[in-house]
């Protein structure tokens, strides 16, 4: 086993070849850009695959430029984000020696990803039909906004999918403007719905030979996501509306005052109830009849919220939460996110690495600082080889250098 990144725990991953990946053998062509897919493949990559990033002359991917913030060499923090254990390749796919050296590197790999909008690669010649009659083992995977079929011509932009998803609908106050997420959440669920179809159509290969098409796109995975809330319209026709951070089914379950800063209260049946009451010395609170059960606290809440304020302003967020937490009650401060890392270090949760320059970088080489892959994997934990490339750093390599790839 390699040696393990401190900082992370020691089942976090691993920092050198020696360590198998789950992925080891796994090569990827990656023409994907911004973040659904990069995010996809880059969870792929940690865990072993060879993920080749096919990047345009002079740009490269859109979120390069996407800043501030910068690090120390300027480079966008948002491409940091999610393109480390990549190798860049510049090609120009409007030529047709560009298009020429795409089709050979696709010939070595065994998994395509891109997220152009659909019919971009068919009019390149590298639509997934044309791949895959010349390599029927090819899994080909296809991210988009709004499917290949009506909402072809739709842009894929994650505050477009929040808001014509339903997502904006939910979040916000009750008499407030509809509210996005604050990171580009739907991209982000969308990388994961591919990263898992890739995986399971790699598990059909194994067991047939066969490759397949794996499509996902912005609005189905979003449709997906909403879980409870999109349920309630699908099985009840209920339409939900924003509740600010109150849960449409539970109560006591979102934010309220404190002494200092807002405390996170997630009481989630009848026995934490009782417990939180004992603790903010209201003991009969839970056998009030407005609050015996979730489902009248739910038709209580505005009640049950004017009892909670006072007694929770009586002292600060940190004492509520260790109290609270003490007696098998879920509570937290609202953490900013310099204290969020701070919370996982002090659990001895992975929180940020640091993966030194690659080897071949020479002087324009530099470390990466990095959030930690989320998996933990017993056997075969995920391995930071590389930091995110620059434009182009291996091009000669992929182009002209021997492949070394082996399919599984």
């Amino acid at each position: 086993m390699g040696t393990q990144y401190s900082a992370s725990g020691p089942r976090a991953g691993a920092t050198d070849g020696a360590a198998r990946g789950a992925l080891d053998g796994l090569r990827i062509a990656d023409f994907s850009r911004v973040l659904a897919g990069p995010y996809a493949t880059m969870l792929l990559a940690d865990l072993g695959a060879d993920v080749v990033k096919v990047e345009r002359p002079g740009i490269g991917d859109d979120t390069r430029t996407w800043h501030p913030p910068a690090d120390q060499d300027g480079t966008s923090t948002y491409f940091l984000s999610v393109n480390r254990n990549k190798r860049s390749v510049v090609l120009d796919l409007t030529t047709e020696a560009g298009r020429a050296q795409a089709r050979a590197l696709v010939a070595t790999s065994d998994v395509l990803v891109e997220n152009f909008r659909p019919g971009t690669m068919e009019r390149l010649g590298l639509g997934h039909r044309e791949l895959r009659a010349r390599q029927p083992e090819l899994i080909y995977c296809s991210i988009s906004g709004f499917g290949s079929g009506a909402g072809a011509a739709i842009p894929g932009y994650d505050l477009l999918v929040q808001a014509v998803g339903g997502l904006m609908s939910v979040t916000g106050e009750v008499h407030g403007e509809p509210v996005k997420a604050g990171v580009a959440l739907v991209d982000v669920i969308t990388g994961l719905h591919a990263s898992l179809g890739i995986l399971a159509a790699l598990r059909h290969r194994d067991a047939t030979g066969e490759g397949q098409l794996v499509e996902v796109n912005l609005l189905g995975s979003l449709l997906s996501a909403m879980v409870n809330q999109a349920s309630a319209f699908a099985v009840a026709g209920v339409v939900p509306g924003r509740m600010g951070n109150a849960h449409p089914s539970i109560a006591p379950y979102e934010t309220f005052p404190t002494a200092d800063r807002p405390l996170a209260l997630a009481v989630g049946n009848d026995r934490q109830f009782a417990a939180l009451a004992d603790v903010i010395g209201v003991p009969g609170l839970a056998l009030d009849d407005r609050f015996r059960t979730n489902a009248v606290r739910v038709a209580h809440r505005a009640d049950l919220r004017d009892i909670l304020t006072p007694r929770l302003c009586g002292a600060g967020a940190d004492h509520w939460s260790a109290v609270l937490l003490a007696a098998g009650v879920p509570a937290g401060p609202v953490n900013a996110l310099d204290e969020a890392f701070a919370f996982a270090r002090k659990l001895g949760l992975p929180g940020v690495v640091d993966i030194p320059a690659a080897p071949d970088d020479g002087a324009a080489g530099r470390p990466s600082r990095q959030v930690a892959h989320p998996i933990a994997l017993s056997a075969t934990p995920a391995r930071y080889r590389l930091p995110p490339p620059h434009l182009g750093q291996h091009t000669t390599e992929i182009l002209h250098g021997p492949s070394g790839h082996t399919s599984p």
